[in-house]
């Protein structure tokens, strides 16, 4: 790991701060900060100084983030979905672990905002064992997604110890890590990093990238870091009204995105979470955008438009309609909205 600088110079944690750096009115980023908790590295403030208002959006506190009487705190029922701390046992085969309670920015639309970087997200060796000791019994559990806030934030030993142990439960095939430090804080992912890493195959990542100013030649970097280390990596991208939410920008960035060796794995409608209301757009936007990658794009570089469930529901495709009838003859429009027909019957 790269010898850590004092938290002041690597982060902006403090409404006086941000306030000073990007000459803006302290009082009402006071108001946010009191209920959610501010963070942005000093790296992707640079880039915010740089490209304006699609990233501005995604750090910045705003005060719509108090004013948001649709929102749900838990949007996902993950509480309820936890039979131990920081443990979510949402699908039969797969486990969500939350290893840590911070990330290397407070992103203003985020899922876990109840928690996430404040003091009530408790999580420490008890929670660590007691979610080991639930996988180990829970033989059904493939799959396992390290999540948090961002475990890269967690010290390389920290990490390790995690990863090892759960490498040593047998029936744990495949361990997958949520991250948002290639794009918020890309210097994070150093060549011990990446070393580590690629002791625990079968191994992935899913990053976060949503706009195409956040591929820079440092994300690039550390991309091509863990790439070299044999890990595949997706990106989970979320759709978000004035940042990202036209086909053009969409487009730009999942090309982008397979420059630096990601393939673009999900879009989602932004969840509903309480405080982000100001940032969800229509689905009929998700499902235009769509409409405007198929076929116009590498496949490689299409993701599923998904849809999180509100209630612990889970992930559901949201595709474009396609298919105008099906009996004996599927009748359907291609991309270029074109009749077609494919036969659908069995031929001796």
């Amino acid at each position: 790991m790269p010898s850590r600088q004092p938290l002041s110079s690597t982060f902006i944690t403090r409404p006086e701060q941000l306030a000073h750096a990007l000459a803006i009115p302290l009082e009402p980023l006071q108001a946010v900060h009191a209920h959610y908790p501010l963070r942005i590295s000093a790296y992707y403030l640079q880039l915010i100084k740089q490209h304006g208002l699609p990233l501005w959006k995604q750090a910045v506190p705003d005060l719509k983030e108090l004013n948001d009487s649709s929102g749900l705190v838990d949007p996902l029922d993950e509480e309820n979905l936890s039979p131990v701390p920081c443990l979510v046992h949402k699908y039969p085969d797969r486990a969500l672990f939350l290893v840590c309670s911070e990330c290397a920015m407070y992103c203003r639309f985020c899922t876990r905002k109840r928690k996430v970087g404040k003091p009530d997200m408790v999580i420490n060796d008890q929670t660590i064992a007691a979610g080991l000791e639930y996988l180990a019994r829970t033989p059904a559990i493939t799959d396992v997604l390290v999540s948090g806030g961002d475990p890269f934030m967690l010290p390389l030993s920290r990490l390790e110890q995690i990863l090892k142990a759960l490498r040593a439960i047998p029936s744990v095939v495949t361990i997958r890590i949520g991250t948002r430090v290639p794009c918020t804080l890309p210097s994070r992912v150093t060549l011990r990093l990446a070393a580590m890493l690629k002791k625990y195959h079968p191994l992935y990542i899913n990053t976060h990238f949503n706009h195409p100013a956040e591929i820079t030649p440092e994300a690039a970097l550390a991309c091509g870091r863990l790439a070299d280390a044999g890990i595949p990596l997706g990106c989970q991208t979320v759709l978000l009204r004035g940042v990202n939410d036209s086909p053009e920008t969409i487009k730009m960035l999942m090309r982008q995105l397979l420059r630096i060796r990601v393939k673009p794995y999900y879009l989602f409608q932004a969840d509903l979470t309480r405080g982000t209301s100001h940032f969800r757009t229509t689905i009929e936007t998700g499902v235009d955008i769509m409409r405007q990658l198929i076929g116009h794009v590498s496949g490689m570089a299409v993701p599923t438009y998904a849809l999180d469930a509100p209630g612990g529901g889970g992930k559901i495709p949201l595709t474009p309609h396609y298919i105008n009838s099906l009996g004996k003859t599927l009748e359907f429009t291609t991309y270029r909205h074109l009749p077609c027909s494919y036969p659908n019957e069995i031929i001796p």
